[in-house]
C-alpha cells in the first residue's frame, strides 16, 4: 500500500456531517476509505455520504446522538454489518459554550463531560474489539484542543475534557500498540467551522454564515503566528497523515494544528506588527502608547 493510501480500509468519524469532522471524512475518502458518518444532523450525515460517493468510495449515512452511549455502540455494529471491518475511528465529536465555571449549571458541566469526553470512552472501547478481530491493526485519531494543555477561562470543563482527552490519547497508545493499533490526535484552535460560524444546527449553509468584522480578522491576525484562522481543511490532510501508513511510527502523538497559536503562549502582536506579551497590552483593539 503505498505512502497516505487507505484503500480498502473503512473509517468511522463522529461528528463527521459539518466543520472538521466532515473535511476529515473527506480526506480519508479521497485517500481511498469507505466511510461511515455518524453525526446527529441526518441532513449533514447524507450531504457528506454524497460527496463520498462523488469520490468513488462507499459511504454509510448512520445519524447519531454521541450523547448516548447506546448510539454510539450502534453506528459502530452498523459499520461492522455493513462493511464487516473497522480499520480507522476518528473521535471528532465535540462542542462548548462560554461561561465562567462558576455560572454554569451540574447539568451544562455533565452535557459537555457526555458530549468531549464520555463519547470518546464509548466509542473506543466499542472499535477496539473489532479492530483487534481484524487482526491487521488500527488507527484511532483524537480530535483535541490547544484548550486541552492550557488554561481557558469561560471554557474550564470543556477544557478539563480535553486534557483528559490528551492523556486518554497517550494513555491508549500504550495499551493497544502491541495490537498493530495507533492512537494520535490534532489539537486545533480557532477554525471556521459552520458552528464557528453560527450554523449550529440543520444543513451547512455557508450562505448564512457570519463574516469576521475588519477588528476581529485583525485581532485573529496579531493572535496566531500564521496570521489567520484555520481551515477545516487543514485538520483534515492533518488527520490524513497521521491515519495513513505515511505515519507508521508515529502514535502517541498530538500534533497541533493551530497556526502557531499554542506554540505563542500569550505572545500577540500589536498594531505595529511587533510581538508583545499580551498581559502587557490587554487591549488588542488600541497600540500600545
Amino acid at each position: 500500500m503505498a505512502e497516505g493510501s487507505l484503500i480498502g480500509q473503512v473509517a468511522l468519524v463522529t461528528g463527521g456531517g459539518g466543520g472538521i469532522g466532515r473535511a476529515i471524512a473527506l480526506a480519508l475518502a479521497g485517500a481511498g476509505a469507505d466511510i461511515v458518518i455518524a453525526d446527529i444532523v441526518p441532513e449533514r450525515c447524507d450531504e457528506v455520504a454524497a460527496r463520498v460517493g462523488e469520490l468513488g468510495r462507499r459511504a454509510l449515512p448512520c445519524p447519531t446522538d454521541v450523547c448516548d452511549t447506546d448510539q454510539i455502540r450502534a453506528a459502530i455494529a452498523t459499520a461492522d454489518r455493513e462493511f464487516g471491518r473497522l480499520d480507522i475511528l476518528v473521535n471528532n465529536a465535540g462542542g462548548v459554550s462560554a461561561r465562567p465555571f462558576a455560572d454554569q449549571s451540574e447539568r451544562s458541566w455533565r452535557k459537555h463531560i457526555d458530549f468531549n469526553l464520555v463519547s470518546l470512552f464509548a466509542a473506543t472501547s466499542a472499535a477496539v474489539p473489532l479492530m483487534i478481530r481484524g487482526g491487521r491493526g488500527g488507527a484511532i485519531l483524537n480530535v483535541t484542543s490547544i484548550e486541552g494543555s492550557r488554561a481557558a477561562p469561560l471554557y474550564a470543563v470543556y477544557a478539563a475534557c480535553k486534557a483528559g482527552m490528551n492523556n486518554f490519547n497517550r494513555t491508549m497508545a500504550l495499551e493497544l500498540g502491541h495490537h498493530g493499533i495507533r492512537v494520535n490526535a490534532i489539537a486545533p484552535d480557532y477554525t471556521v467551522t459552520p458552528g464557528t460560524s453560527g450554523n449550529t444546527s440543520g444543513p451547512v449553509d455557508e450562505s448564512i454564515w457570519f463574516q469576521p468584522t475588519p477588528a476581529q480578522h485583525d485581532a485573529t491576525a496579531r493572535r496566531i503566528p500564521l496570521q489567520r484562522a484555520g481551515i477545516a481543511e487543514e485538520c483534515g490532510q492533518a488527520a490524513l497523515f497521521l491515519v495513513s501508513p505515511a505515519s507508521s511510527y508515529i502514535t502517541g502523538t498530538i500534533l497541533p494544528v493551530d497556526g502557531g497559536a499554542w506554540a505563542s503562549g500569550g505572545w500577540v502582536r500589536d498594531r505595529a506588527g511587533k510581538w508583545v506579551l499580551a498581559e502587557a497590552y490587554p487591549n488588542l483593539e488600541e497600540p500600545p502608547a
